[in-house]
């Protein structure tokens, strides 16, 4: 949803009114997961995705024909659908799209998601839950982690359930689909960016960089050396930190959002960052190196105190096994394992290999 929302924003301006389209449920093989979107206007103009392209025409269309209603629909495309040939998924799969209208007055559909743009911009993470099938079709409650729920509902009881459900999905994040009964509510849930923390601005750090911003990650360099941490080795990075490793950690909020690579390979940097970062629940930490050097930096990492839990959570030899030999192929190798923690979708570090 945070890459639609300019465009999103520029076609209400212009006065367009604005159609979403959800991917509320997956079955089988697809090209687009739980919560993929697509923005369409009475123009026939889109942008975003709920199939790679299998269904989007016919999507669009349905989308058209809700914004002349303003009715919200739930449809459902896929290889047993008799329109298969025409506009069914060529994987096998199956999805189910709802389309709301997001001017609608029925729900204040806007005022959520005004709402939601708040929360995007602010990085504060959040639920949007909507009823898919049911009375009070389209009908959205925002859920925090915290006490916090925006909207109300008339049924007391669903509304208990479906908040405690969509803080689990936020702990979890993970988008879901639950049934009450007759009525089906989709869970969508909305996270910060991921933060990826590079030490060191060596040469596998610049397509790093570029990997990770990519798909979708905030990527700082931390580098006390100031030739390598400068803007025109890495133009695109959110954020350069000349500074030491403990120096620069104590102006980085660390939390289970955060990856962090360590490609300095020096112990003047490796041993310091490793030292600060025990103090810290990052969801990833990856230290390059081999297994001796790993061997020696762990043995006086421990003499300083540093716990030997901690240790064994850092994954090293960083990346995945990949044969990788070029810096390119190194970075790819690495944003890989961190892919393989992240979608893991547990808490907390993952031990290594």
């Amino acid at each position: 949803m945070r890459e639609l929302m300019a465009t999103l924003d520029a076609w209400r301006a212009r006065g367009e009114r604005v159609a979403l389209a959800t991917v509320v449920k997956t079955g089988g093989s697809t090209p687009r997961p739980l919560g993929a979107k697509m923005i369409v206007n009475a123009r026939g103009e889109f942008a975003g995705s709920v199939s790679g392209g299998c269904v989007e025409g016919a999507v669009i269309e349905a989308a058209q024909r809700a914004l002349k209603t303003g009715t919200p629909r739930l449809l459902q495309y896929g290889i047993a659908d008799e329109m298969a040939w025409e506009v069914g998924l060529s994987c096998g799969g199956m999805i189910e799209v709802f389309i709301e209208v997001v001017e609608q007055s029925v729900g204040h559909t806007i005022k959520f998601y005004a709402e939601l743009e708040r929360n995007l911009a602010e990085e504060t993470p959040c639920a949007l839950t909507t009823i898919v099938r049911g009375a009070n079709l389209s009908a959205h409650l925002i859920v925090y982690a915290d006490e916090r729920v925006t909207g109300a509902w008339g049924d007391t009881a669903l509304t208990t359930q479906v908040i405690r459900d969509a803080r689990h999905a936020l702990h979890t994040e993970t988008p879901a689909r639950h049934t009450y009964g007759d009525t089906e509510i989709f869970i969508d849930v909305f996270m910060p960016k991921p933060k990826l923390i590079i030490f060191g601005g060596v040469h596998t750090a610049i397509p790093l960089t570029q990997f990770a911003q990519t798909l979708g990650f905030h990527v700082t360099i931390v580098d006390g050396r100031a030739r390598f941490a400068t803007r025109e080795r890495f133009p695109t990075a959110d954020a350069i930190s000349v500074a030491y490793p403990d120096d620069a950690l104590a102006q980085i909020k660390i939390d289970a959002a955060s990856y962090v690579v360590i490609l300095t390979h020096d112990p003047k940097f490796d041993i310091p960052a490793l030292k600060a970062l025990a103090a810290t629940q990052p969801r990833y930490i990856g230290a390059m190196g081999s297994h001796e050097t790993r061997a020696q930096h762990f043995a006086e990492l421990r003499a300083a105190g540093v716990a030997a839990e901690f240790l064994a959570r850092v994954h090293g030899p960083i990346g995945l096994d990949l044969g990788a030999r070029t810096p390119e192929e190194t970075a790819l190798a690495i944003l890989a394992e961190i892919v393989a923690v992240r979608r893991e979708r547990r808490g907390g570090f993952l031990s290594a290999r």
